[in-house]
């Protein structure tokens, strides 16, 4: 099955709705397209549409925490992060607020929007906040499970979600658990660590490289931050060699966090594949991440030319 984790983002907001009377929803005028809209007709006196206006809204959701409410504040990621970056460090992260602010439609698979409004960066900048959580969700059922979990999660907090519909990976009862990687396949050639959208085509380069004798460890680095260090370097001192993949830039990203972590802990040949250092283009979504090189066929050469 193939869905949008902003879907995904969307019924499980709904569902908050329904059974958690602290939540509340804000928005930025883009209600159809992050799916908080849902929510906003259950429960109208708990929605607010800020309209073009990500700095207000921010700023109204650091102040509804204040009141004790678990505020989502929606918008594209690229608006969220970059327009309200100011007010995401200063009234949420620097006064410790429980605000979850989610990003919809990021990267490059944003698509036909173009290079103004597909985030490459906004990983990068949430992750380099003090007490910042940084989640990025690899299909429908992990985006629902890490809604719900974010709810109950005391503190600021950055989910990421996609446009494009990717396949599902995760049986319906998966168990999220923030903070900790989840090791979807074994092997002992080479880790390939992945988050988002890039997982399935992850484990498609490993079945690809199965089949020519290489076998590839397979890491759902769903929580970019607090990073999974632990997991990180043992699959390192196992394999010795490590792919990070992202649809999102190499400078800052998932990519960086691992490098950064294991030159600490278990210095071993790194390759990055995500975005180089460049904007996104015009185009449709599935034909640039091709364009961009986040394909199975890409990741699995990575892991041949490190093995």
């Amino acid at each position: 099955m193939n869905s949008a984790t902003r879907e995904a983002y969307g019924a499980a907001l709904k569902e908050l709705g329904r059974t958690n009377p602290n939540v509340v929803a804000l928005d930025a005028d883009l209600a159809g397209s992050t799916k908080s809209a849902g929510f906003g007709g259950q429960n109208p006196e708990r929605f607010f549409d800020m309209g073009i206006s990500e700095a207000d809204m921010i700023g109204t959701a650091a102040g509804l925490a204040t009141c004790g409410k678990i505020p989502f504040a929606s918008s594209f990621s690229v608006f969220v992060t970059g327009r309200a970056f100011e007010q995401i460090r200063n009234s949420v992260c620097n006064a410790d607020l429980n605000v979850k602010v989610v990003g919809s439609h990021a990267g490059p698979s944003c698509g036909e929007d173009g290079s103004s409004h597909q985030a490459v960066e906004d990983i990068a900048i949430m992750r380099s906040l003090p007490r910042m959580t940084v989640v990025v969700p690899a299909d429908d059922v992990e985006a629902y499970a890490a809604t719900m979990a974010l709810a109950d999660y005391e503190g600021p907090a950055y989910l990421r979600v996609a446009r494009l519909a990717s396949p599902t990976i995760h049986e319906e009862d998966y168990e999220f658990h923030l903070g900790k990687g989840d090791l979807l396949r074994d092997g002992s050639d080479v880790s390939i660590v992945a988050c988002g959208m890039m997982v399935p085509r992850a484990l498609d380069a490993a079945k690809a490289l199965a089949a020519e004798g290489i076998e590839a460890q397979v890491v759902n680095m769903h929580t970019i931050k607090p990073l999974d260090t632990e997991l990180l370097t043992a699959c390192a001192k196992k394999t010795g060699k490590v792919v990070t993949v992202e649809e999102g830039s190499i400078v800052g990203g998932l990519g960086s966090a691992v490098c950064e972590a294991l030159s600490e802990s278990c210095p071993v040949p790194v390759r990055r594949i995500g975005m180089p250092d460049c904007f996104g283009t015009s185009g449709e979504g599935n034909q640039l991440l091709d364009h961009f090189g986040l394909t199975a066929d890409h990741i699995a050469q990575a892991a041949r030319d490190l093995c």
